[in-house]
């Protein structure tokens, strides 16, 4: 399995792009910022997407509601340091989906003559917006192969890993991520149930390979987890005659 950074994309410095200091004066950033609550929204589907956001503090659930059936589907779960509605500066005109703030949660918002400045004078600026959109796409179709053709368990299992590669950051011999998401929030994102990811994460401190609270994840084992992973989509295949 490819360490493959999706959603944080941390070679580029997005707080001097969204929200650069006037120096030597102490005065407030140049974007706007807003505090939301939790259960506020932050856009709707279909309404105009003219804003991308920085998230400076909190969680955000991105989504979409099908409107046929009424039924909702979590697309992700974003936290500090991570941007969202960056469809807006390539042009997109109506939103696709949803945001809304998980907890309480600010937000730094570069409008649409602020994206247009930043497009003509940085580079890293179209840089990072471009390999956003690609790393999203990649994960999306990830998501989606392993929805048709993996179980619950090894949803589960792959996502805790990739999770792991992506936003883990060493600490001696393990592995760190903090923010880690409850597992209502794990079941969402992989298509599971809260008893699944329960099943799973328990299994998992019971063979040592991970411990984990309400806050943050500690894997002592990474090559024992992508075993793990491997075994799983292994028990899937059927025996040949």
């Amino acid at each position: 399995m490819e360490n493959q950074s999706l959603w944080y994309l941390e070679n580029i410095d997005l707080n001097g792009i969204f929200c650069p200091q006037k120096v030597g004066r102490g005065d407030m950033n140049n974007h706007p910022h807003r505090q939301y609550k939790k259960g506020e929204h932050i856009y709707l589907q279909e309404e105009d997407a003219d804003k991308i956001y920085l998230i400076t503090e909190g969680r955000i659930k991105i989504g979409y509601i099908d409107s046929e059936s009424g039924k909702e589907i979590t697309k992700a779960i974003i936290g500090c340091g991570e941007v969202f509605g960056e469809l807006a500066a390539l042009g997109e005109e109506k939103r696709r989906d949803f945001a809304y703030a998980m907890e309480k949660t600010t937000v730094c918002i570069l409008d649409k003559e602020g994206m247009q400045a930043l497009m003509r004078e940085r580079s890293a600026f179209n840089i990072f917006i471009l390999k956003l959109i690609s790393a999203r796409i990649i994960e999306l179709e990830q998501r989606l192969t392993s929805l048709v053709f993996k179980d619950s368990r090894t949803r589960v299992l792959e996502y805790i890993y990739q999770l792991a590669l992506r936003k883990g950051r060493k600490v001696g011999f393990d592995t760190l991520v903090t923010n880690f998401l409850n597992q209502e929030e794990i079941a969402m994102l992989t298509a599971t149930s809260r008893q699944t990811v329960n099943a799973v994460l328990n299994d998992l401190r019971d063979k040592n390979i991970l411990k984990f609270d309400r806050r943050r994840l500690l894997v002592h084992d990474m090559e024992r987890l992508a075993q793990e992973c491997s075994s799983s989509m292994r028990s899937q295949q059927p025996a040949k005659p």
